[in-house]
């Protein structure tokens, strides 16, 4: 039996609107892995002619999160959180290197904050993390990867501090 985009929306707005903290987001995260480990969702969503690095495919009116697709190419992402909302990455296809990050010094004005290196960790296909507000991150990956994400709210409607590495 495979999974359709439609359950994917009805599963997350039922646990969204259940419990929009720590549960809810858990549960939503538990769907995102579903939804990676499903042929044909990803082949329909992130299948070969799916080169968009970000493809929405659902944003809820309602509540405010959005599903989209990722195919994203190798690459070396700056530290960065999601501002005032959290996301949950999705690896349908590839490994991507995760760091998570500490804040030092805040950023102030233009200038960046200054963060250190925490831990790095994997994710591999058929996996989901989730970000919560103001969790540090950065994504390495040495390959294309394709992703399943979802975003407490569309992120291009977000303003977000910059943080660099501490000398």
């Amino acid at each position: 039996m495979t999974y359709t985009l439609q359950e994917m929306i009805k599963d997350c707005q039922t646990a969204l609107k259940k419990d929009t903290e720590a549960v809810g987001r858990h549960t939503v995260r538990k769907i995102v892995e579903k939804a990676c480990m499903d042929n044909h969702f990803t082949s329909t969503y992130l299948g070969r002619d799916n080169e968009n690095p970000r493809k929405i495919l659902y944003e809820d009116e309602e509540l405010g999160f959005c599903i989209l697709a990722h195919v994203s190419k190798p690459e070396t992402g700056l530290p960065h959180d999601h501002g005032p909302t959290w996301a949950i990455y999705g690896i349908a296809e590839g490994i991507t290197e995760m760091t998570d990050w500490f804040c030092s010094e805040s950023p102030k004005g233009r200038s960046h904050g200054k963060v250190h290196r925490v831990k790095s960790y994997n994710l591999p296909s058929g996996t989901a993390h989730l970000y919560n507000e103001g969790d540090l991150h950065s994504s390495r990956r040495k390959k294309q990867v394709r992703m399943i994400r979802v975003e407490g709210i569309n992120l291009l409607k977000v303003r977000r501090q910059k943080f660099r590495e501490a000398a």
